[in-house]
This record gives structure tokens, C-alpha cells and sequence, in this order.
């Protein structure tokens, strides 16, 4: 090998590589960090206008959401977010009729 050591993959890893992955065999705690966005930070709604028609997954963001009106502060969230687009779009906006958060249950 012309004077040079010949080196193993396990002497080319950084320190503590292996332990870590025997922690996370054996259930024990690293010092990773938790994955970004493993809680959501919006809620989505399918809409149902008045006309019949629907807009499904519209973004509300959660922290509005859960007091005692509910889901009702989405509503408003949407309307503002549907009076937007109607003044870029030059069309009127759409009564809200429904309001269901996706994966729930229609009423």
C-alpha cells in the first residue's frame, strides 16, 4: 500500500455515531431534534358555498382555532381569504354555506 494505513469504515465514522444508533435500537434518548413540522401549523377546511360548489383544502392557522367558538373563527379567516380573491379575480365573492375541517364528517 506504498507506506500508508489502510484506514476501516469504522475508523472513518466521527465519534459517537455508533452509540447514538444504539440508543435509538434500545428505545433510549438521543440528542436529536424533534422533525420540524410534527405539529401542524394550520388546519384544513373544505369549503361548501351556497351555489353548491366547493373548495377543498383551505388553510386556516390552528392557533385561531379551539376556544369556545370552535371552528367558527375559520370562517372568518376564509372570508377574508375568498374577499381577496375576488377583488384580484374582479368577481364577487361566494356565501359560505359549510365549513368542515378536512377528514371530519360532513353535516
Amino acid at each position: 500500500m506504498h507506506g500508508r494505513t489502510r484506514r476501516s469504515f469504522q475508523d472513518t465514522r466521527p465519534s459517537g455515531a455508533s452509540e447514538s444508533r444504539a440508543l435509538r435500537r434500545s428505545g433510549g434518548e438521543t440528542d436529536m431534534a424533534a422533525k420540524p413540522g410534527s405539529k401542524s401549523a394550520f388546519v384544513l377546511f373544505d369549503v361548501f358555498y351556497e351555489d353548491g360548489s366547493r373548495r377543498s383544502n383551505r388553510k386556516v392557522p390552528a392557533e385561531i382555532l379551539g376556544g369556545l367558538d370552535g371552528d367558527e373563527p375559520a370562517r372568518k379567516v376564509i372570508q377574508e381569504q375568498d374577499n381577496e380573491i375576488a377583488k384580484a379575480s374582479g368577481k364577487p365573492p361566494l356565501a359560505i354555506s359549510q365549513l368542515v375541517r378536512v377528514g371530519g364528517k360532513k353535516k
